[in-house]
């Protein structure tokens, strides 16, 4: 026995103490941290990723350059550490702090501060070759799966993180590091791992653990057998080891459960990761971890915050025509909704991204500039870049940094530095923006992947024929949140365990098709109190077990929605509405779905101008105690679904001057950590525009000119006006 596996076997006594814990969090039975550190920054972090471990040549003498042109620029902050384990521990049990202690030391110096990675997410070839257990067995895509196919090494995120061997060296790490850097003042953060997911790992440890996660949630397997409907096909089963393993199922309501089970897989790795970091550093240290955009279907961001000081995005987007600050609104209201506060983001467009060169589109002129400050309005404490300086070689050779591959100041180190110059001036007025939504829209990752198992679309012209889906759940949220976007109203995100909605005038509730019966009497209760709900199709159709309810369709929200109904069909062409009762023009068509609702008591808003179709509405409004609720029982087009929007905003008291605005100018407004109003205005164009100012007089931050109510403001292309009252 190697003397490695040695150290590997006594160690395994850790992680059989810790199992406990991680059953209790894979259960959700998570704890938020309490005297966390002081993450109210006094002024905007601005600084990017930074790998002199990557650096060709003379590595010390590239460091020093670096720093100086990092500080003449004003970047404030790197982050660092978390791609390379291979240099932590070059081979097993030795570890090697130098070559970091060197790069920390220099921004220190230089007054940088520091965010280092646990660098967890991408295992080391000697770790590979000695534990080939630890890569993941992945079963292969479409709708039967098969067997697991194992994992090769070479790629990043490609391991079981649950693998008593991965855990034990994984532990062993973050405890050197994180104890090594404790009481370095410049390093005033931590992030766990990086973009982390389940990597679709399906190892046998894996289905171990969800069988018993299964037990503890049902009790017997005949109960699993009832909820799952497993008499179907005869697989229903009678003792525990009969459950089959993940490889082929056709069982949606296992499919269901398995992806809960990925995703507390995820939450419990990193609520792991936490423990162990705050164990280990210091109290005044934050901790974070950079999630991989957001609404990912197989990890519970929500669960994984309660972890977290503050959450941090990793928010990439289109550039040239195609930058409109729409993605980085969406993900911003997701991340800020998470905590209700502020968050980081760290990671975001340099140059040009894609791991080819199929895609190399660097932004224009002023729109790297413009961009910091589109995060900010969201609610951003820090934007940093991924990543400084451009690799040489390797996959993500594209995907390029503030410099360019010959590692010269440029066009983009000239607009990064004009930026962090202003935010060294204005940075204290826009830390910390508290942003206050009337507006939310619900995400429930169950419903998402649910129908993604049985999309309502398809891309094949016969049944069973192979095609992909032409809309889903993924693509009616972004429709949903554009449009606010475009309105110029802000949103919150709520989640199906979110108790009360009361806090919102205006719900919007895309394709719930899974949710129990008392999240739908939540939504019931918030319209009969007040509350204002536009609902989508395929809503409160199937319960928490994927299982399509036995009652009238929408089962418990009948009453608040106003019909019924038996029948539904696929559209095999765009429909208009009959007489465009929104105004939508040529854009008056529908896709894809329709439910033949009967109204009960509900008032038909809109039908379809067909022969057939048209017997029944396809858009109705229901007055249910002191609030109404819009129900859409078909696939809107976007601008449709903008005119829906806007017409219930109204009927909220929603709308004003905000909403009068150009088309290219989208404002953001929030209350500073000085307690003034702040109003961000946007030019998203390569033309000048003019804006009517409508609120209270102020100070155009940017330029420092005094702006009067109702002021005309003119905005450069690609630029904006910040105006603090």
């Amino acid at each position: 026995m190697s003397f490695a596996r040695k150290r590997f076997l006594a160690g395994l006594a850790v992680l059989v103490l810790g199992a406990g814990l991680r059953a209790s969090h894979a259960q959700g039975n998570e704890t938020q941290s309490a005297n966390g550190p002081q993450i109210d920054f006094p002024n905007v972090l601005y600084g990017a990723a930074y790998y002199n471990e990557y650096m060709p040549g003379d590595q010390n003498a590239r460091l020093e350059k670096d720093v100086a042109l990092m500080k003449a620029a004003g970047l404030s902050m790197v982050r660092m550490g978390e791609s390379t384990w291979s240099l932590w521990e070059p081979e097993d049990g030795r570890f090697e702090y130098a070559w970091m202690d060197r790069i920390v030391d220099a921004m220190s110096k230089a007054g940088i501060k520091v965010i280092l990675g646990t660098p967890t997410y991408s295992i080391p070839a000697w770790m590979a070759h000695e534990h080939p257990e630890i890569l993941a067995d992945r079963i292969p895509p479409g709708p039967f799966g098969g067997k697991p196919v194992p994992s090769v090494y070479g790629i990043r995120q490609n391991m079981d993180t649950d693998a008593p061997a991965y855990r034990f060296y994984a532990e062993r790490l973050i405890r050197h590091i994180v104890a090594h850097y404790k009481d370095n003042p410049a390093v005033i953060g931590w992030q766990l791992d990086n973009e982390t997911s389940s990597y679709g790992a399906a190892n046998h440890d894996v289905f171990v653990g969800f069988q018993h996660y299964l037990e503890k949630k049902f009790h017997t397997p005949e109960e699993l057998s009832k909820a799952w409907f497993l008499n179907y096909w005869g697989e229903n089963i009678h003792t525990w080891e009969d459950l089959p393993a993940r490889d082929g199922t056709i069982s949606t309501s296992y499919k269901l459960e398995w992806t809960r089970w990925s995703q507390m897989r995820v939450t419990d790795f990193l609520h792991w990761q936490a423990e162990l970091v705050r164990e280990c550093g210091s109290p005044r240290q934050f901790v974070t971890t950079d999630y991989g955009s957001m609404m990912r279907h197989d990890v519970n961001e929500e669960a994984i915050a309660d972890s977290l000081d503050i959450p941090a995005d990793n928010i990439y987007h289109g550039t040239q025509d195609h930058y409109d600050g729409a993605t980085q609104a969406m993900q911003g209201d997701f991340t800020r909704s998470l905590k209700h506060g502020n968050y980081l983001v760290t990671e975001t467009n340099a140059q040009t991204t894609d791991w080819s060169s199929a895609f190399q589109y660097p932004p224009y002129d002023g729109q790297l500039r413009e961009d910091v400050y589109t995060h900010l309005s969201n609610g951003a404490n820090m934007v940093e870049y991924w990543h400084w300086a451009s690799i040489a070689a390797g996959q993500e050779t594209y995907w390029k940094g503030i410099l360019s591959h010959d590692l010269e100041p440029n066009r983009a180190y000239a607009e990064m530095s004009r930026t962090a110059h202003e935010l060294e001036k204005i940075g204290p007025h826009l830390a910390g923006l508290k942003i206050k939504s009337d507006v939310a829209i619900l995400w429930s990752r169950d419903s998402a992947n649910a129908i993604g198992f049985m999309p309502f679309t398809s891309t094949a012209s016969l049944p069973w024929e192979a095609g992909s889906a032409a809309a889903g759940y993924d693509s009616l949220v972004h429709q949903v949140h554009r449009a606010l976007y475009e309105l110029n109203v802000s949103a919150d995100f709520v989640f199906p365990e979110t108790r009360d909605f009361s806090a919102y005038k205006v719900l919007i509730v895309p394709a719930l098709y899974i949710s129990d019966d008392a999240l739908l009497e939540r939504i019931s209760a918030y319209v009969k109190n007040g509350g204002h709900v536009v609902m989508t199709f395929k809503s409160a159709f199937a319960n928490e077990n994927s299982a399509v309810r036995w009652v009238r369709a929408p089962g418990p929200l009948r009453d608040a929605a106003g019909f019924s109904y038996q029948e539904f069909s696929n559209l095999e062409k765009p429909l208009a509405l009959k007489g465009d009762p929104f105004h939508a023009g040529t854009d008056n068509k529908v896709s894809y779905w329709a439910e033949f609702l009967m109204p009960e008591h509900a008032k038909a808003v809109a039908f379809y101008d067909h022969p057939f179709f048209g017997k029944w509405p396809a858009i109705t409004e229901n007055s249910y105690g002191s609030g109404t609720l819009v129900y859409e029982g078909t696939y809107l087009s976007d601008p449709l679904q903008k005119a829906v929007l806007r017409d219930a905003l109204q009927q909220a008291g929603l709308t004003g001057p905000d909403q009068q605005l150009p088309a290219s100018v989208h404002v953001r407004h929030g209350v500073n950590r000085m307690g003034k109003q702040v109003h961000y205005y946007f030019n998203y164009s390569a033309n000048e525009v003019k804006a009517n100012y409508v609120y209270g007089a102020g100070t155009n931050l940017i330029d420092g000119k005094m702006v009067g109510k109702g002021a005309i403001l003119t905005l450069a292309p690609w630029d904006l006006a910040i105006v603090e009252e």
